[in-house]
């Protein structure tokens, strides 16, 4: 460890103290089942007080090649493995990552923000990757071919793409890691993995479970530092086979160019910009839940949050007033306090995109129903707030909303919020609450969303293939869809002559 990274271990957050496994706390990249230094680090902070957590090293260009090298030379012997191989070894990580939940969530609470209680909800969702492609690794190749030629057989089969790439963002740290590792190990794929910068340590943590776990050197690597670099050198190296990203949609096409030249396979899942309506046959008090929780999970950082808010003109008045009412009661703080239901945002930029959204809306002739300020927390959090009659020429109903602000408009029919709701680039996700059996098949056909969730909010998991439409992003992570991104097809045709056929060729 650099001298830099030990002189600074006094200085981290007093919390730490609470960890109970401090080995879980790492500050170095993890390359070819070594945890590497490089020539600088860089600040990891808590967003909700300011103060110190870590001191990250800062991998480069040179240790990007070293870790896609190492990646490339451990594929041909983690491909060979059997399926159930690996899926033991996704197991005992799986298992790992349950043991530690605590540890893990509070490494994330400090990094990330997030209200305990929702840290601990992601550990497990985090765990249910590896679990699950565990199984569907074992699974992969069941298709077959009935041959239209004579004399041949004919056999299809997937095999694993090489070096993968993973990308992930600061909003979900632990639970996108693990879908789209656990994905890419399964399917034969060795990882080089690359964490936000604003939450490496989480990434760090649980690959430091996964060597614990028994994977091998070279298959799973992770390299933290400034992502304009380190996803710049992963895309141009022609090694590197799939690059698996989440974020923004604007820097989901800055990295798609850039593959261009060596051909990639992309899986993005970028920005979201759900609508959420409610007709006029839904229960209020079961409308105004279900608004709650997919608008303000993760302080609305989330890109499932529900950023349009559109309820029928007849229901409209009595939803606001009880929805303004829950806004109202929303507790804000440190995600470590256990009543916290809103945390910090994850940066100054955050904050300064809400406040320009709210401004906007207000400027436009929305009503501030709750909140619309800053909150004296601290520096990074803003107040729960309801925004009402928001026209859909507003910011906050064009951009995706990555904050606790919800923009409410009234509609008068079903054609109408149709249009309204799929005038977007985005097409992600849509909720709909209605008790009406013939209109939620109607809506799930005409919303173009790749994911519609109706009368619920938790929608995701290991089965489910998530993902969007337009540009929501490429392909799809989870359920046997997610292990496929990392493969290729192959075509076998064997030709099988009759013995006589045989017999006269050798005559």
């Amino acid at each position: 460890m650099s001298e830099a990274l030990m002189s600074r271990r006094e200085r981290r957050h007093v919390a730490l103290d609470s960890l109970e496994d401090p080995g879980l706390l790492r500050e170095l990249s993890y390359c070819d089942g070594r945890w590497i230094a490089g020539a600088k680090d860089f600040a990891v902070t808590d967003p909700a007080t300011g103060q110190p957590i870590a001191r990250v090293t800062m991998a480069g260009v040179d240790e990007v090649h070293t870790a896609i090298a190492a990646a490339s030379q451990a594929f041909p012997g983690w491909q060979a493995l059997l399926p159930e191989k690996r899926a033991a070894l996704l197991r005992n990580w799986a298992e790992l990552i349950r043991k530690h939940r605590q540890d893990l969530a509070l490494i994330m609470v400090l990094e990330q923000g997030k209200p305990f209680a929702e840290a601990l909800g992601e550990i497990d969702y985090a765990a249910s990757f590896p679990e699950w492609y565990a199984e569907e690794g074992r699974r992969l190749n069941t298709e077959g071919v009935t041959p239209h030629l004579p004399e041949a057989e004919m056999i299809i089969r997937r095999e694993a793409i090489g070096v993968a790439a993973l990308v992930t963002p600061w909003n979900f740290p632990s639970a996108m890691l693990t879908r789209k590792a656990a994905a890419a190990l399964a399917a034969g794929c060795t990882v080089v993995a690359h964490p936000s910068s604003e939450t490496p340590l989480s990434a760090l943590a649980l690959v430091e479970l996964a060597e614990r776990a028994g994977f091998p050197p070279g298959v799973f690597n992770v390299l933290t530092g400034e992502s304009i670099e380190i996803v710049g050198a992963l895309c141009d190296d022609a090694r590197v086979g799939a690059l698996s990203f989440t974020g923004s949609t604007h820097v989901g096409k800055l990295i798609a160019g850039r593959c261009a030249p060596t051909m990639k396979r992309l899986v993005m899942e970028l920005g979201g910009h759900a609508p959420l309506i409610v007709f006029e046959d839904a229960d209020v008090g079961h409308a105004v839940d279900i608004a709650m929780d997919a608008k303000f999970a993760t302080s609305g950082q989330d890109c499932l949050a529900a950023n349009r808010i559109f309820v029928h003109r007849s229901l409209y008045d009595a939803f606001l007033k009880q929805f303004a009412e829950r806004i109202a009661e929303l507790r804000v703080g440190n995600g470590l306090e256990p009543d916290t239901d809103i945390g910090p945002l994850m940066h100054q930029k955050a904050l300064s995109g809400v406040e320009a959204q709210v401004r906007d809306a207000l400027a436009r002739g929305a009503d501030c129903i709750v909140g619309g300020k800053p909150h004296p927390a601290g520096p990074l959090f803003y107040t729960p707030t309801l925004l009402a009659n928001v026209g859909d020429d507003a910011l906050i109903m064009r951009e995706e909303t990555f904050g606790p602000v919800a923009a409410a408009s009234a509609f008068d029919s079903e054609d109408e919020v149709i249009r309204r709701a799929n005038n977007t680039g985005y097409g992600l996700v849509a909720y709909v609450v209605t008790e009406n059996g013939a209109r939620q098949w109607r809506l799930g056909r005409a919303l173009q969303f790749g994911m519609v969730a109706i009368n619920r909010v938790k929608i995701t998991g290991g089965p489910v293939p998530f993902g969007g439409w337009k540009q929501s992003g490429l392909g799809r992570e989870g359920s046997r869809h997610g292990i496929e991104a990392f493969t290729e097809l192959k075509y076998l045709c064997i030709d099988t002559p009759a013995q006589s056929g045989m017999e006269r060729t050798h005559a």
